[in-house]
This record gives structure tokens, sequence and C-alpha cells, in this order.
């Protein structure tokens, strides 16, 4: 019997399904809040970038701050410049003051400004404040090569630079040393924020990648519990099914039968019935502790802890007994000699094929002689067949036939086993299993 997969209800966990961020979600920077819980962060117009946090504000604020005082710290310089015009001073802050309004562009445009900003550091002085800001902000942003780029021009113009616009109170080589650690440090600066920021949402990604695989497990687990479950109604559900199909088929087909075969048959029919609904109860009951947390598959496919405890190997004299008791003829060819020595789990596995192949010969070959052949031993396996000839006479087509070998082929395997069914040469049919038994 196929095992009964997840419900109509059973929803799949979406992996990219966003992890909501607390409250205070204004500290953190607008694009890291848009990776962390895009369906909570607000847009802004039609470009769909992220709005700016309160953090964004305060740091946009503050970097403006420092982009202005550093160009009046650097307009006070301009006077002490040799050959410098006072016409160029004024170009030079009026520059200088676009590039800091400029700053407030930075998030939006942070590749075009830096570009805009290598030849506006390099004509003005005043400027040099708001080029690191933007330069920072490119490798907060961008992959490392937009920096490479950007940072390598401007570092490569230094020497220019400083030959063409000296220092007033400092020599050529500190000026140019200094240029260059303040360009690393801010290209560093930025880059460590950004790794930060990368390792941040990677945290983010395999703590959700974790949840999801523990909801997958979960479903999974629930899954093939409910396999385990259907498998078991099927495997014993049947058997008793067919006792009850059988006997009730002799009644209306001999309504003249004796007295006593009568009571017989009506008797098989009320013991049958009464097994039957007490096996649904300890199943449904196994259902009902599985939502409760309790229960559940066991190893080698049992169904939680029922009341009445699982077959074995030993009670396969039992069943053969009672499917004589239905009228059934059947030899048994037990060869293994200390049955209880069977591991329970290999011992149930094997119970259930022969009670599957009763079953299915009960149906399909009604009248016919059913040989049950049982051997192994340690360290061999444990072999186990049910073969029947053709019937005496025309049986019609049972519907859903095949799905008890299907649950089967899939008993056997989940024990470390096979299974094999087929047509005899001489005609008939047979079910064989091989199933591990170790020393």
């Amino acid at each position: 019997m196929r095992g009964a997969g997840a419900g109509p209800g059973a929803t799949p966990v979406a992996a990219s399904a966003a992890l909501p961020l607390p409250g205070r979600r204004w500290l953190l920077p607008s694009a890291v809040a848009a990776e962390l819980d895009p369906d909570r962060v607000a847009r802004a117009g039609r470009t769909g970038r992220p709005r700016r946090t309160v953090r964004d504000w305060i740091i946009d604020f503050a970097a403006f701050l420092l982009a202005v005082v550093l160009g009046l710290l650097t307009a006070d310089t301009l006077p002490d410049e040799a050959g410098i015009p006072y016409a160029l001073e004024v170009a030079d802050q009026l520059i200088g003051a676009f590039a800091c309004a400029a700053i407030w562009l930075r998030r939006r445009w942070p590749v075009g400004l830096a570009v805009a900003m290598v030849p506006v550091t390099f004509v003005s002085n005043t400027a040099g404040g708001a080029g690191l800001v933007v330069l920072f902000t490119l490798a907060v942003h961008r992959p490392f090569k937009y920096v490479a780029w950007a940072g390598g021009v401007s570092t490569a113009l230094l020497p220019l630079f400083y030959w063409l616009r000296p220092a007033p109170d400092l020599a050529y080589l500190p000026s140019l040393i200094l240029g260059a650690l303040l360009a690393v440090a801010t290209i560093g600066w930025g880059m460590f924020v950004r790794s930060r920021r990368q390792l941040l949402l990677s945290l983010r990604d395999r703590a959700q990648r974790a949840e999801t695989e523990a909801a997958l497990r979960a479903e999974q687990a629930q899954r093939l519990a409910r396999e385990a479950i259907a498998r078991e109604m099927h495997d014993v559900l049947a058997h008793r099914l067919t006792l009850l199909s059988v006997h009730a088929g002799a009644l209306e087909f001999r309504p003249d039968a004796p007295r006593a075969e009568v009571a017989r048959a009506a008797g098989v029919i009320r013991e049958s019935a009464h097994d039957a609904l007490q096996d649904l109860r300890e199943i449904i009951g196994v259902l009902r502790r599985g939502a409760g947390g309790e229960g559940g598959a066991g190893p080698g496919g049992a169904v939680g802890e029922p009341g009445r405890p699982q077959p074995t190997l030993a009670a396969l004299e039992a069943l053969v007994s009672e499917s004589r008791e239905a009228g059934m003829k059947v030899v048994l060819d037990n060869r293994v000699a200390e049955a209880a020595s069977v591991p329970a789990s290999v011992g149930r596995t094997a119970y259930r094929i022969a009670q599957e192949g009763l079953t299915n010969a009960r149906k399909h070959a009604p009248g016919a002689e059913v040989t049950v052949a049982v051997s192994g031993a340690p360290g061999d396996g444990l072999t186990v067949s049910v073969r029947n000839p053709d019937p005496p006479g025309e049986v019609p087509p049972v519907p859903g036939s095949g799905q008890g070998l299907i649950g089967l082929t899939e008993r056997a395997m989940l024990a470390g086993g096979r299974l094999a069914h087929g047509p005899l040469g001489g005609g008939g049919f047979e079910v064989r299993a091989w199933l591990p038994w170790e020393r």
C-alpha cells in the first residue's frame, strides 16, 4: 500500500520567508532593514528604494557636518597658499559647498557621485572632506572593483595635486603620505562596515535556512509516521476484512448450509469484525497520542505503542491456524528452530509479509492450497515465501489489487531487505522476501 503523504492541509515552508524584525528597526541601516524584512520596509517613490531610517538621517547629517567642517578648515588655509588668485579661492569654496550638498545624494548614486568627485576634488581643496565621505559610501554599498577604480584614480592624482597646490605648512612628501593614508583608511573602514553587514545578512540567512530545514524535517517525520500508520492499517485490516468477505460470501451462496457450519461462519465473522474494530481503535489511539506529541512510528515501521503487542515470527502459526479456520488450505514450512531468537523488527516484517500473502491468495486464488515457507539463520538472513497455484475456477477481478504488494516492498526495504513477486513458471503466484538477520 502506498504510504499516505502530507495531507491537503500541509503547507510547504517557503525558503525565502523573511524573518520579522524587532521594533527598533530605526536603529538599522535602510539597506539592511530592506534585506531582513522587505515586506515591512517603506519604499520611496518610483525608484522603489527603501526610505531612510532614523539612523540613516543621523548618519547623513553627521557626514554632511563632517564634510562642511573639513571644508571650512581647508578654506582657512587657502589665503596662505602661494600663487593662488582670489577668484580661484572663491571658486574653490563654491565647488566645495556644492560637493558638501551633493553628499545627500550619496545613497542614491554612490558610483556616479564617486566618479564625479574625482575631478572635483582635484580642482577644489575644500571638497576633500566630501570626497572622503563619498569614497566611504562607495566602499560600503558597492563591490570592491568600483572602490578600486575610484580610489585608485584619486590616489594616483595625489602627487600631481600636491605638486600643483602644495600645503602651506607641510612638506610635499608628508602631505602625499597623509593624503594616501586618509584615502586608504577611508576605503578600509567602508569595506569593514560592508563586511559586517554581509556577515549579519549571512547569519540571518543561515538561521532562516536552519528554521526551514527543521520545519521540513518535522514535516517529513510526520509524513513517514502517516505512511507507517497507513501501511499498518492495510496489513492488519485487509486480513480481517478478507476473512469477513470469505465467510459472508459463503453464507450468501450457501443459504442451505448445515446449521453448525452457519454458526461457525457467523462466529468467525463476529470475531474478525471485533478484531478489526480493536485494531482500528489502537491505530486511532496512536494518531491521537501522536497529535499530542507522543507515539509515532517506531523502529522498523511499527506504529507507536499499541495496547496489544506487535506480532512477531512466533505468531506465524496462529496466523496460519486462523486462515485454516476460515476454510483456506495452508501448508506451513517453518525451518527456523528458534523463532524467539529472530529480532522483533525482522519477525514483525516477516509476519506482515506472510499475512499479506495469505490475504492476496484468499482474494485472488480461493480454494487453492497456499504454502508458507520460512527459513534462515543468524548471519544468513531470513527468507519468507508465500506461493499458491492457479485457482481451480474463474475469479472475478478484485479492485485495488497490487497496493498491498507495493507496501510490502517498502516495508522490506525499510528493514534492509528485498522483496520480489510474480507468477510462477508452472502457474500460480509467489511472494518471496529476504530480510537481514544479524548474528
